[in-house]
């Protein structure tokens, strides 16, 4: 603890950001770190508790409390603040392979659970985070470091977002010879097409790290698909021991009246092909098959992937956004039934509500709203929404369920709907070809910790085992399976 007053002397600051008028004419990263000494008289406000909630990394009441792959938090906050960045990129790294993405995308449980945050605004943990490892990368000093040795195993890891990315770099530093299989035509599965560039940039940062992954000896297969290119059995023959991290990418449906109208899509499908289409073409201001430009827009959803819908589209020249959620606004502050450390379940504004506020001025947002069916224009296309406001009341079972209002329907204009409404669990290819065991939600049936599946030397990690959850997770999935397929590979492991 570098300075035991400094949690009351200095203010929170986060991370300054372009104004939104400004961030939406492209898609780079509108995040800009602060000056130095900033970062380091925000690192000072740790108060290096002796309890330190922020890197447990456990569930409280079903949310995330603290951070899940355990960063030592306190000890690179303290580094920081004396200036001893290298020193805080080795602690960061010890249990995080990617704080370049966590440090952009993760809603910070860390933050959640503050010790400091249960009378003061929390540390600044995440920004402090990317800011050591952007600096990292800035120095010079995130170079190649491929194992010594090598152990003659053979390791196919299927899917190559977070989990399988960390996955492939720990059994690749155990010595293992690692290829990761990725039926898209770009490395990075969830990192790559869904989340959109202006949050985390692709080849600045995903690729840049996949690059380094390359040089220490992992291999990269793209545009094959396992269960079609490949068969999964044929895999297991190939390897000796195989890791599913394909994520859950089974999106849920809306199947109501005029759901195949032209103009209704999934949420992937949109933020998936913008993506691509500004890769393939160099982000010159063209915009893909599927796009928002002067359309009315309706994003129905909530979380992460419906932000990124409302900002995408206002990228695209949108007429006018507009957000819809089931469930009613959050409140301002704590409730009693929230306490700390759970997550603070409150109302913010992230970057996309922000930017639509700016050009529409007001929050986007449209709480308990259901959506009744989609409008045809008469050719086939879709021409608005019939909604009705709701209300949550419990049922004869006692639970809840949502009411319709009546006299609260209404028509809204929409020529672009985007179903933002999460996703259903892992695609069932290669589950069924391998006979692997399903839990109650359709996800490959592996014990946390373990990870093993009921077939010999398959494992499974990340989302298509626990279902939709955080980048965080998947890593911290990643890195424990990794360890148990090199303790089913070699009969013990020294990976943490």
């Amino acid at each position: 603890m570098g300075k035991p007053t400094g949690f009351l002397e200095v203010e929170r600051k986060t991370v300054s950001e372009i104004a939104p008028t400004e961030r939406i004419k492209n898609w780079k990263e509108f995040k800009v770190h602060p000056e130095e000494a900033d970062i380091k008289s925000q690192g000072s406000r740790c108060m290096d508790c002796g309890t330190p909630f922020c890197h447990t990394g456990h569930l409280v009441s079903g949310m995330a409390s603290g951070c899940p792959v355990n960063n030592l938090i306190p000890e690179w906050n303290d580094l920081v603040y004396r200036g001893r960045w290298k020193e805080a990129l080795e602690r960061l790294s010890k249990t995080n392979n990617f704080p370049e993405f966590t440090g952009r995308v993760c809603p910070a449980p860390c933050e959640g659970s503050c010790v400091l945050g249960v009378i003061e605004p929390p540390v600044t943990i995440k920004n402090i985070e990317c800011a050591i490892i952007d600096t990292g990368w800035e120095k010079g000093w995130m170079t190649p470091n491929p194992p010594e040795t090598r152990t003659g195993k053979t390791v196919a890891v299927v899917g190559s977002g977070p989990a399988g990315l960390a996955a492939a770099d720990q059994l690749n530093q155990a010595g293992h010879n690692v290829t990761v299989f990725e039926r898209a035509d770009r490395i990075g599965g969830l990192l790559m097409y869904g989340i959109p560039n202006m949050k985390l940039d692709k080849e600045e940062v995903v690729l840049r790290r996949v690059k380094l992954m390359t040089e220490e000896g992992v291999t990269f297969k793209t545009n094959t698909e396992i269960g079609k290119d490949i068969t999964a059995t044929q895999l297991q023959k190939d390897f000796d021991a195989v890791l599913f991290t394909t994520g859950a990418t089974k999106p849920r449906d809306l199947p109501i009246p005029g759901r195949d109208l032209n103009g209704v899509y999934f949420a992937m499908e949109f933020l998936t092909g913008n993506t691509k289409h500004q890769l393939d073409h160099n982000f010159d201001g063209s915009l893909p098959e599927i796009n928002a430009e002067g359309k009315d827009v309706v994003v129905i959803g909530g979380g992460d992937t419906g932000t990124d819908c409302v900002g995408t589209s206002i990228r695209h020249g949108a007429k006018s956004v507009i957000q819809l959620e089931i469930m009613p606004r959050p409140p301002e502050e704590r409730q009693d039934d929230n306490p700390w450390p759970e997550w603070p379940k409150i109302y913010r504004m992230d970057y996309g509500q922000e930017e639509a506020k700016a050009l529409q001025g007001e929050d986007p947002r449209e709480y308990l709203v259901m959506t009744e069916n989609f409008v045809d224009d008469g050719n086939g296309n879709l021409a608005g929404l019939n909604i009705v406001n709701i209300e949550w009341v419990k049922d004869e079972q006692g639970r809840f369920a949502p009411k319709k209002l009546e006299d609260t329907r209404r028509t809204i204009p929409a020529q672009l709907a985007t179903l933002a409404m999460g996703f259903l669990g892992p695609e069932q290819t290669v589950v069924e070809q391998l006979g692997l065991d399903t839990d109650p939600r359709s996800n490959i049936k592996a014990d946390h910790e373990v990870y093993t599946t009921n077939v010999e030397g398959v494992f499974a990690a990340g989302d298509c085992r626990r279902g939709q959850s955080l980048v965080v997770w998947a890593i911290n999935e990643g890195r424990g399976a990794a360890r148990e397929v090199d303790r089913y590979l070699m009969g013990v492991t020294t990976l943490p």
